[in-house]
């Protein structure tokens, strides 16, 4: 029973109420995956790689499959909110290398979340003529009140614009199939000659920028808690949210360096809304409203999971406890929720995102190694999981942690 002090409306806490099928995972996943990012990167790939950059998509999916799979055996070993930082106090028993972590995948998906905001005040200007402040306001304060719904609820309206998102994805690749048989015809330009060593090169290159456009996917161990069978939902879902990414990427990036010459890709400003005019004939307005849904479904995937990392965090006791009330009708953690929202907010309206926003990939991949190297340990210090948890081999961990360290090399190395 609550006590008389509590106030109205709130509970002690209960747990989060467990309700997300595949479903609700896998379009949650697509919708913080799949994002303005593919927007921009076809014309930098088709500028670097040409005709080979869709291998980019498909090589950086195989990167991020080796931490999808450390993500799914910690998921299942361990289903709970502020996954990240629960692994890190896992593994290395250290209360406050717990803390940094779940503050940095906080502060990560906080910048991300105000850059998406301020982008989106650009789309939402074409149809709604008022000062760039009070869209941004609008939109955050919007987006922050549906996440404040009953998880299902909130994240059943968010799956509702992925599929809106992904369709205008979709609508470019049926105008891309429907446009002729030079899609399949042109097939073996894809792959550059085993000798071509600038073509390999320039690959290499185009997939370092690729794999930033599949960060999100991890976001999805922090809804575990809330998926009804975490064991067996949380694996296929980030599995199925990689795939369906990198079918989706490399299928559009393929049509569109044959529909536009790459050059010509690479001077746009907005490759994919130049294919999108030159497949379906449909006014440049369309992409726009279609962008609209895409940015506004990125702030509010976002603040879901900022409010769960902050939650889990204080029922590990590693932020005030208060944090972990949950509303006794949406059984979600409002204080939590409006907390990432003001920070959200604030940065929206008073801080330069430009080059912040740069951060975050980097932040991500720190991240990504970070959570390896947990699993590692982890494997050493308990030995066989108990049944029916997602088990990966002892190498996986190895390589996904080699692949976060050399992209952070070479991005280092690019600057």
């Amino acid at each position: 029973m609550p006590s008389d002090d509590m106030q109205p409306g709130i509970v002690a806490p209960r747990g989060l109420t467990r309700t997300l099928t595949l479903a609700h995972a896998v379009l949650y996943g697509l919708g913080v995956t799949i994002g303005a990012g593919i927007y921009v990167l076809v014309g930098t790939a088709a500028g670097r790689s040409g005709m080979h950059a869709p291998l980019a998509f498909l090589g950086a999916a195989l990167v991020m499959a080796l931490t999808a799979a450390t993500f799914a055996e910690l998921g299942t070993r361990m289903p709970v909110s502020a996954s990240e930082a629960a692994y890190v106090e896992k593994a290395f028993n250290r209360r406050w290398l717990s803390l940094a972590v779940g503050l940095l995948v906080v502060f990560t998906a906080t910048i991300s979340a105000a850059a998406i905001s301020v982008g989106s005040a650009g789309y939402v200007a074409i149809f709604i003529p008022l000062p760039a402040a009070w869209i941004i306001a609008g939109i955050v304060l919007a987006m922050g009140l549906t996440a404040c719904l009953a998880t299902v609820h909130s994240v059943t309206f968010a799956g509702i614009m992925t599929l809106i998102e992904v369709g205008g994805l979709v609508l470019i690749i049926v105008a891309g199939f429907g446009s002729g048989s030079m899609l399949l015809t042109r097939l073996p330009e894809m792959w550059p000659g085993f000798d071509d060593l600038s073509a390999w090169v320039g690959l290499s290159s185009t997939t370092l920028i690729a794999v930033f456009a599949f960060i999100g996917f991890e976001h999805l161990v922090n809804i575990a808690e809330e998926m009804k069978d975490p064991r067996h939902t949380l694996p296929r879902a980030l599995f199925l949210t990689l795939g369906l990414t990198a079918l989706i990427y490399a299928v559009v990036v393929w049509i569109a360096v044959v529909a536009v010459p790459p050059e010509e890709l690479a001077r746009s400003s907005a490759p994919l809304a130049l294919v999108f005019e030159r497949q379906t004939g449909l006014p440049l307005v369309t992409m726009s409203a279609i962008a609209v849904v895409a940015t506004l479904n990125g702030v509010i995937v976002h603040m879901i999971m900022i409010a769960r990392v902050i939650y889990g965090m204080a029922e590990q006791g590693n932020l005030p406890r208060v944090l972990t009330k949950l509303n006794s009708r949406t059984g979600t953690p409002l204080l939590a929720t409006a907390l990432g929202v003001s920070a959200i907010l604030a940065l929206s309206l008073s801080v330069p995102l430009a080059g912040l926003a740069d951060f975050t990939s980097r932040f991500t991949l720190i991240i990504f190694a970070i959570v390896n190297i947990a699993l590692i340990r982890i494997k050493r210090q308990e030995g066989e999981p108990p049944p029916g948890v997602f088990l990966c081999p002892g190498w996986v961990p190895v390589a996904g942690l080699t692949s976060s360290l050399l992209l952070l090399l070479f991005d280092l190395m690019a600057r």
